[in-house]
């Protein structure tokens, strides 16, 4: 990659209280308007690029997701939004699907910490994989032209995976812990003939990544998923990512751009790498590392700046968004900085 700047993100007060600003685990351009979630909320955000005195993205809007879809959980849940994706007159929206371990704080006890650290939960409400129908920018359950907003209904994704003989294991165990955790999004094709591509946070499986493919289709207002290679509704590719596990994706023409990370809960390398030819539909099973191009190393912090998003812009710049950003990313309330990449 080439040169690296910074963008500024600026939120509204109520996203700043909700802590929504730090917290980003999710990113995507749509022309002038920019895409964002994050994991602890039950809503996606809209900013509009405005050039005064340098870009940055501003007139930050909320959207509650609750307010267009059926969602599993309850209406305060958080979705636990981890990819987001842009086809046709659809935003696609993911959560994580991956069960929680209570994490301990600084305050509790020794008895409390391990307590808790022997706690996990379910966290229905992240189970979403859903497309939300937009008019002039704006999520509604239907626009004027038909298209309509949509969850996945039964069975949901973690009951087709609940025999998979590579992934059936670590639904139970939590994301942070290589456990099933959905981390990227993908949407290759027109409208009604979509395949969909999930990547995978965790398990990483002997240093292999694992990305899902999926053909969902509306019926009766919802999501199912029909059938992708003649007898299962769903198919696996594992890609060899040196160990890391896929923290986004984000089409680029005729390819993929994968942002890979570590599968659980510590900082190390974090990597984008081209999956070339990866929109189209006959997919390889096994992607080896000389399939790969390995594009760039991104810096990483110690317990911070996480590299959770990535989108590539209009004039073609990749822009990255982070998780626990470091504090020379807040440079005032309200605004997150944002890295952006010029390609070579």
């Amino acid at each position: 990659m080439g040169t690296t700047r910074t963008a500024a993100l600026r939120f509204h007060s109520d996203a700043v209280r909700a802590e929504t600003h730090v917290n980003l685990s999710a990113v995507r351009a749509d022309g002038h308007h920019l895409w964002v979630g994050g994991d602890e909320t039950a809503t996606v955000e809209r900013f509009t690029r405005t050039d005064a005195p340098r870009p940055e993205y501003a007139e930050h809007v909320s959207f509650d997701l609750t307010e267009v879809l059926d969602l599993p959980g309850g209406a305060d849940e958080e979705v636990d939004v981890e990819g987001l994706a842009r086809r046709g007159p659809y935003l696609w929206v993911v959560g994580s699907h991956s069960a929680k371990r209570k994490k301990p704080k600084a305050h509790h006890s020794d008895a409390k910490a391990a307590k808790r650290l022997a706690t996990v939960v379910p966290e229905p409400a992240r189970r979403v994989l859903a497309r939300v129908a937009l008019s002039d920018g704006v999520p509604v359950r239907r626009t004027r032209d038909g298209a309509r907003s949509a969850a996945l209904g039964e069975p949901g994704l973690r009951e087709l995976l609940a025999d998979d003989p590579h992934l059936a294991a670590f639904l139970p165990i939590p994301g942070k812990d290589n456990g099933f955790d959905v981390e990227g999004i993908a949407v290759h094709g027109e409208p009604g003939t979509e395949r969909v591509l999930l990547g995978l946070r965790g398990p990483v499986l002997r240093g292999w990544a694992v990305v899902l493919r999926l053909a969902p289709r509306e019926e009766d207002g919802e999501l199912v998923l029909r059938k992708v290679d003649g007898h299962r509704r769903y198919a696996k590719h594992f890609l060899d990512l040196d160990g890391l596990g896929v923290r986004d994706l984000c089409p680029h023409g005729d390819d993929l751009l994968v942002l890979a990370g570590p599968s659980m809960a510590l900082s190390g390398p974090v990597r984008l790498y081209r999956w070339p030819g990866a929109a189209r539909a006959d997919l390889p099973e096994v992607v080896r590392r000389d399939e790969l191009v390995r594009v760039a190393d991104l810096p990483h912090g110690e317990g911070r700046d996480h590299a959770e998003g990535i989108t590539v812009l209009p004039g073609g710049d990749l822009l990255v968004v982070h998780d626990s950003p470091a504090p020379a990313r807040l440079p005032e309330p309200g605004t997150v900085l944002a890295d952006v990449l010029a390609p070579d």
